[in-house]
């Protein structure tokens, strides 16, 4: 990249970026290199004791800048025999290392509520924070379009609900569903008109690659969960939200955010259960990615084990579904009698299939 030719009091600025774009532990620059690349990208001539001028401003004015000295001895014009401390191996510390980008960057590539193209502005802003050696290993990742959300509302969306929720007011907003042509829809009323959500806000979350709102709709007193992306249209109400700890299922309690999630693994809204089931002891490491360690073991032989836990009966049953050859539900009876239906009605549909 070449710059067009710029004035001296810039070269602080430039050497600043050079160290930014160029360097980090593994990749030192030289006083003279650096002085190359300012005459090469820069159009710039800096003799070497202006670049360390300004490398020790940069230093003084805090930036971490890290070298390497060594001595060498010369005579001055008297004979006299003199030290004269080298400053080189230029590198700036960075404020994120490589692998905690990469980090950042997979989560923002494989988050399915993000729409492509901020996607990939997202990705290269947190490319731009560490140098070009970095960006050379990444500009071959990527999230195919397809895969990302169709809602482009999402960040303005966030921040409308961060600022509701700061406020403690009530917002109104349209919800988006999938039609059989793979488009979002506005949900509508029997009259065909877009139904207006009216929703007091408590938390944003992020679950399984998706943000979903923590809130309650306002017709009713129960908690209920929306997605984010599919939320469109919104705008902020002057009206107060309402208590949490009123809603049912809270228990008469404040939001536990921790408790909240833990209970509601696939973010279901609903009633929490205290549900008992038989699983194979090889689905253990899924129960504790699902559940989490408080769930509690009883009854264990050398195949099978008996979990109890504290969950949202709608997850419970998503998860009894997803998990059908290795598990059966014991309690609630309700839920164990609901299973046994659908697991006929399926079988059903099975063996129709088959005559």
């Amino acid at each position: 990249m070449m710059y067009t030719k710029q004035p001296k009091k810039l070269t602080i600025m430039n050497i600043l970026n050079i160290l930014k774009r160029y360097t980090d532990e593994n990749h030192r620059l030289s006083q003279k290199e650096i002085q190359d690349i300012l005459a090469r990208e820069y159009d710039m001539k800096v003799d070497r004791k202006a670049i360390k001028r300004n490398l020790t401003n940069l230093i003084e004015f805090g930036y971490d800048i890290n070298y390497s000295e060594s001595v060498r001895m010369f005579r001055d014009k008297d004979g006299n025999e003199q030290e004269n401390v080298i400053l080189s191996d230029f590198y700036l510390e960075r404020e994120f290392t490589d692998s905690e980008l990469r980090l950042l960057i997979d989560s923002v590539l494989f988050s399915n509520h993000i729409p492509y193209k901020q996607d990939m502005e997202l990705v290269k802003k947190l490319s731009s924070l560490s140098n070009i050696y970095f960006k050379s290993r990444v500009k071959h990742i990527a999230r195919m379009p397809e895969d990302k959300t169709d809602n482009k509302q999402l960040f303005y969306n966030i921040e409308l609900l961060d600022e509701a929720i700061g406020k403690g007011r009530k917002v109104r907003f349209h919800y988006l569903e999938y039609k059989s042509d793979k488009k979002l829809h506005k949900r509508r009323d029997k009259d065909g008109k877009a139904r207006d959500y009216v929703i007091n806000p408590y938390q944003l979350v992020a679950k399984e690659g998706k943000y979903y709102l923590i809130c309650n709709y306002d017709k009713y007193d129960d908690i209920s969960n929306y997605r984010v992306d599919r939320i469109t249209d919104m705008e902020i109400l002057l009206e107060r939200v309402k208590p949490f700890n009123t809603l049912t299922g809270s228990d008469g309690r404040p939001l536990d955010l921790q408790e909240y999630m833990e209970k509601h693994i696939y973010m279901f809204a609903g009633e929490n259960i205290r549900a008992v089931f038989r699983i194979e002891k090889s689905c253990l490491s899924d129960v504790i990615d699902m559940f989490g360690k408080d769930v509690k073991f009883s009854d264990e032989n050398d195949t099978q084990i008996t979990v109890t836990a504290d969950v949202n009966e709608l997850a419970m049953e998503h998860f009894a579904k997803a998990y059908t050859p290795y598990i059966e539900i014991i309690k609630p009876v309700a839920l164990r009698e609901k299973m046994i239906y659908n697991l006929n009605v399926g079988l059903e549909k099975y063996q129709e299939k088959e005559r």
